[in-house]
């Protein structure tokens, strides 16, 4: 059985997903978090499909010093970027499961000095 904290959150991101949906025009950003990185990506639901990606893995954050919550504010602004870039300008912010607290809002504090609005 999976431990009570991944069972927690899995419930929690069913409740989040049940009331927020991404479109063409405002697409939903998902955040992941795993130990040692964090990726987000725009999706569209209507469609099933990524639109745009970011991780700190990448090359131009991977080479940036600094501790996890630097780096998830460095990948907040790359995925402003590349929604400006795609003349998205305003997204619904989904946590996925994870508290508004740390990483999480550091990639929402760089996203929205890259000018997202959510």
């Amino acid at each position: 059985m999976a431990n009570a904290k991944a069972t927690r959150r899995k419930k929690i991101r069913q409740t989040i997903r049940q009331k927020i949906s991404g479109t063409t025009q405002k697409p939903r950003l998902a955040v992941f978090r795993s130990n040692t990185d964090i990726y987000v990506q725009l999706i569209d639901d209507t469609k099933g499909v990524t639109i745009a990606s970011a991780s700190s893995k990448d090359k131009d954050i991977t080479a940036q010093t600094g501790n996890k919550s630097d780096k998830s504010k460095l990948v907040g602004t790359a995925i402003a970027r590349k929604a400006t870039d795609l003349n998205v300008k305003e997204v619904v912010f989904d946590r996925g499961g994870y508290l508004y607290h740390g990483r999480v809002k550091a990639v929402a504090e760089g996203a929205r000095e890259g000018g997202l609005q959510f």
